[in-house]
């Protein structure tokens, strides 16, 4: 296999891209330590958001434990789910997950539904913690969406743009490879690649513009009622996974239809309409 990674139009040349480093013989996936990174960052920050507007540290320290756990497990089931061919022969590959394979959406919705039933026990208003929390959300994506660079998946379909990403094909799963990217295989130095869409570095632009527009409005934002800050992530992310999402190859569907495509869709349309909604009632 070849670990090479090029941006030849922006003149970058990555030579060795490895998947894991060994440790005492034991190998740890890139993949494991970038998601690893992006949670305890995106962690960091709702904390600091939850000091800073006067709530209890220990509440989100105790919602954190329990939201990772189910995040992950959510996130695993939704991309199981709707990838069952892949795993329907070898259950066991079904608790792998070192190599990849956790659906965002999948995280987000066992994430908050934790977060549902922490502030009904507790007694504590769920729309302020989803407003904390969701600060850690496109944090968080951000980072975690590198550990699909290393992974050589995420990308999109063939493309010539200033961001085209070069890959070798013996490094990618071959499901991923479209006919349209085996009619442009090129040969670098003897090595077969393909060239596409690196979404994986759209998606974690997108959710950095996201992280500033929900900060700007949690610390300078006027008259924003309770939720808003959740609904605004909620539809801002949906809005980017629409155009994003029709760029992958490695879309998890039912037949014909993009799951996560008509999901990000709703998502516009709900969260943008409650918040018209909310605000002119106001």
């Amino acid at each position: 296999m070849h670990y090479s990674i090029d941006f030849p139009h922006l003149g970058i040349f990555l030579e060795h891209v490895g998947k894991n480093i060994s440790v005492k013989g034991f190998d740890i996936a890139y993949y494991g330590i970038t998601i690893a990174v992006a949670i305890l960052f995106a962690m960091l920050l709702v904390f600091v958001r939850a000091k800073h507007s006067g709530q209890d540290v220990n509440d989100y320290e105790n919602l954190a434990i329990l939201g990772i756990i189910f995040g992950i497990i959510g996130a695993r089931i939704y991309y199981v789910v709707f990838s069952w061919s892949d795993y329907r022969e070898d259950i066991k590959s079904v608790f792998n997950i070192r190599q990849g394979g956790l659906a965002i959406y999948g995280g987000i919705i066992a994430g908050f539904l934790t977060a549902y039933l922490y502030a009904k026990v507790k007694r504590i208003s769920f729309w302020q913690i989803a407003d904390t929390v969701c600060i850690g959300f496109p944090a968080g994506q951000m980072i975690g969406r590198w550990g699909n660079f290393f992974n050589r998946e995420a990308f999109g379909e063939y493309t010539d743009s200033l961001f085209a990403m070069r890959l070798p094909i013996d490094a990618v799963r071959a499901g991923d490879v479209t006919d349209r990217m085996r009619e442009h295989i090129t040969a670098v130095d003897g090595v077969r690649t393909i060239q596409v869409h690196p979404t994986f570095l759209y998606e974690s632009v997108w959710c950095l513009v996201i992280l500033v527009i929900l900060l700007v409005m949690s610390y300078r934002g006027k008259n924003l009622f309770t939720g808003q800050v959740f609904l605004t992530y909620l539809g801002l992310y949906g809005l980017g996974r629409v155009l994003i999402e029709g760029l992958r190859t490695d879309q998890l569907k039912v037949g014909p239809v993009a799951v996560s495509q008509v999901l990000s869709g709703v998502l516009v349309i709900l969260c943008f309409g409650l918040i018209l909604r909310r605000r002119k009632h106001r």
